[in-house]
């Protein structure tokens, strides 16, 4: 041990040495870049949000750029698996991704980049309703990209039926539409993030739900289960230039729930919740990853690290998610010894599930087979079920088969740390979290204090990668002495 140790001081010297100029200038850490002989061991991964930890709005925090150029090379490629996973809902994964390069001076992919809409392609079952969809940005174009079809933004929806806006004045109209007894009853409703005036979109969405997607009729009693409903993003608070945290969609979406239930006296209920902290984000994220790591060359991915500001969201979902693969670490010791036979061709058994009664099953694509998150369905909430029963059933119908188990090796993700950093919603000066009693998660997650706290704390994500550098360092030093 005390061997090994010498031996890995003595290659930390020697790597310091050869980069001594680019970290004089950068005041960082001289464990540069990987060398391509590392790939095949490198057997991590980074999962980094993007607001409060690299971005506060749109200003770089200052140290974004030099924790990065810890992970690329000097042509500004990754050299180790890494996606950036915001709970954004307001932009094309592609815009993303653009706005992240230029930012950082580095490539990054749209591969590369979850928005907390992406998982919704997972849910084939709605693409081709006639959906209501809320948000701001270019949602409709979002929609199309991720695969609905028949989509009217609630701004459509008020121009088809000025009736139901009447909280401004200036904004009413004399006469209905004359299309409004041929309009397609909604279907479902995707909220993709918060409007930017919140009343009118608040009014049409509710009144979609109580009329059963047919807003020029009144009911003659209340629709109960509602319509599907999606909800994209729930974090209650963001960080932006400002010196307190924003609003964010949970807010919007707390303020909706609150007022079905005073109106109705029923409960809301949510087909999925999506995005961060929810478990489906993760597993789709962790997917793309290890499609990352082989395009690069690398065996696997063996541990995720989770770098966010809100112990809420990031610390959150990502101790949820590491507590999904403990679990389904202990699972495989136990049928070890079962022996199962690894198929020279996987094909995913696509998972049926069941939506109002009806059983449907995913088409197989070359992308379905491979994508361990694809076929997660959702079952509607009936009076009798709890919308955290349905999330937990949806984050359960995960699975993978044993044939895709057994030809992986082992060498599918096996833990996740997560790491909290002070540039954003959580901060030291101003501690939000630990000094109180109240709850900022969505309603239907579980109250659990030991899922916010972090696996590691540092100040700001340079300090995050060094932390990983260094946790990580046995195999980066080694091969950094044979290359120096």
């Amino acid at each position: 041990m005390a061997s090994r140790r010498a031996f890995t001081a003595g290659c930390h010297a020697r790597l310091c040495h050869h980069h001594i100029r680019r970290a004089a200038a950068s005041h960082i850490l001289p464990i540069r870049n990987f060398h391509a002989e590392l790939l095949p061991h490198c057997r991590f991964g980074f999962l980094f949000d993007i607001d409060g930890v690299i971005v506060r709005g749109k200003r770089l925090l200052p140290e974004a750029k030099a924790a990065f150029d810890l992970l690329t090379d000097d042509h500004g490629n990754f050299q180790v698996p890494a996606l950036f996973v915001t709970n954004a809902g307001n932009s094309l994964r592609s815009n993303k991704a653009r706005q992240l390069s230029q930012w950082l001076g580095i490539n990054v992919s749209e591969e590369q980049v979850v928005m907390s809409h992406s998982p919704l392609k997972m849910f084939r079952q709605f693409h081709d309703k006639h959906v209501l969809i809320n948000g701001q940005g270019p949602i409709r174009e979002i929609a199309q990209n991720i695969g609905f079809t028949h989509v009217t933004t609630v701004e459509e929806l008020n121009a088809c039926f000025p009736n139901l806006d009447t909280i401004d004045h200036k904004r009413r109209r004399p006469a209905p539409c004359s299309f409004e007894d041929y309009f397609p009853p909604i279907e479902a409703i995707v909220l993709f993030g918060e409007p930017v005036r919140w009343e009118m979109p608040l009014q049409i969405i509710l009144d979609a739900l109580m009329t059963d997607g047919k807003p020029n009729k009144a009911p003659a009693s209340l629709p109960y289960p509602h319509i599907p409903m999606l909800a994209c993003n729930m974090d209650l608070l963001f960080m932006a230039e400002a010196p307190t945290p924003r609003f964010g969609h949970g807010c919007f979406l707390h303020a909706l729930e609150g007022l079905y239930q005073k109106i109705t006296g029923r409960e809301l209920k949510y087909t999925a919740l999506i995005g961060k902290p929810s478990e489906i984000t993760y597993h789709h994220a962790d997917y793309l990853l290890h499609q990352q790591a082989r395009q690069m060359g690398i065996d696997g991915v063996h541990t995720i690290y989770c770098i966010g500001d809100n112990p809420e969201t990031d610390i959150y979902g990502g101790n949820l998610y590491a507590r999904y693969l403990h679990k389904r670490h202990q699972q495989k010791q136990t049928q070890s010894t079962e022996a199962i036979p690894a198929a020279p061709s996987i094909k995913k058994k696509l998972r049926l599930a069941q939506v109002d009664g009806e059983y449907i099953s995913d088409e197989e694509d070359e992308e379905e087979l491979q994508d361990p998150t694809v076929g997660i369905e959702s079952t509607l909430p009936t009076s009798e079920e709890s919308a955290e029963d349905v999330v937990g059933e949806i984050a359960r119908q995960v699975v993978l088969t044993a044939e895709e188990e057994a030809s992986s090796n082992g060498l599918y993700t096996q833990k996740c740390e997560s790491i909290l950093v002070s540039t954003g919603v959580f901060s030291k000066d101003m501690d939000l979290f630990s000094q109180r009693s109240s709850n900022h998660n969505h309603r239907d997650f579980v109250i659990d204090p030991d899922l916010k706290q972090p696996t590691h704390m540092v100040a700001h994500v340079l300090d995050a990668v060094r932390l990983v550098m260094e946790k990580e360092g046995g195999v980066v030093s080694g091969v950094m002495d044979n290359k120096v």
